[in-house]
């Protein structure tokens, strides 16, 4: 059932304004490009296996799809399985690789960051475009889709980290 949930997701997504009003015209600017054409491959394929993932519940220090995800736990999973990167076990570590983006520049697959715990860098996300993000939020939850806009995560985004080309 979850990996049915992951095309719808996807279409809610496209769904959300992200596509402009008229797709099928070829465009050349980044900002009339449609959702689709911004992601490289590498981010395309990041993205629908992480989609892929929701609905699998949190474990504190879980590493896998069948036991459960933690946030770290569920980053380093989707980059490992997809383009075969190992990121580091923590999401204060992730938090060192990659070059840092400022968050007008995000793109999707960048990691992303938050204050959750008292501590900079204790949560991480991957991001997927119009403010929003994936990840495996905290215990009794499932990974989901979420805005980056609401005042929970506004308040403590700590920054974004590129590790894609």
């Amino acid at each position: 059932m979850r990996k049915l949930l992951a095309p719808l997701f996807l279409t809610l997504a496209l769904a959300a304004g992200s596509l402009p009003a008229q797709a099928a015209e070829p465009k050349h600017s980044e900002e009339q490009q449609s959702f689709l054409e911004r992601y490289t491959n590498a981010a395309q394929d990041v993205i629908l296996q992480g989609l892929k993932l929701v609905g699998v519940n949190y474990r504190r220090g879980g590493n896998d799809e069948d036991s459960g995800l933690d946030c770290s736990g569920f980053v380093r999973l989707v980059f490992k399985e997809t383009i075969g990167t190992l990121l580091p076990r923590t999401s204060r570590e992730m938090s060192e690789v990659g070059e840092r983006v400022d968050s007008a520049d995000l793109k999707p697959g960048d990691l992303v960051f938050f204050n959750t715990m008292k501590r900079a860098f204790s949560h991480v996300g991957i991001y997927l475009g119009d403010n929003h993000f994936l990840h495996a939020p905290k215990p009794g939850a499932e990974v989901r889709v979420e805005s980056m806009q609401s005042s929970y995560w506004i308040k403590r985004y700590n920054g974004a980290r590129r590790v894609l080309d």
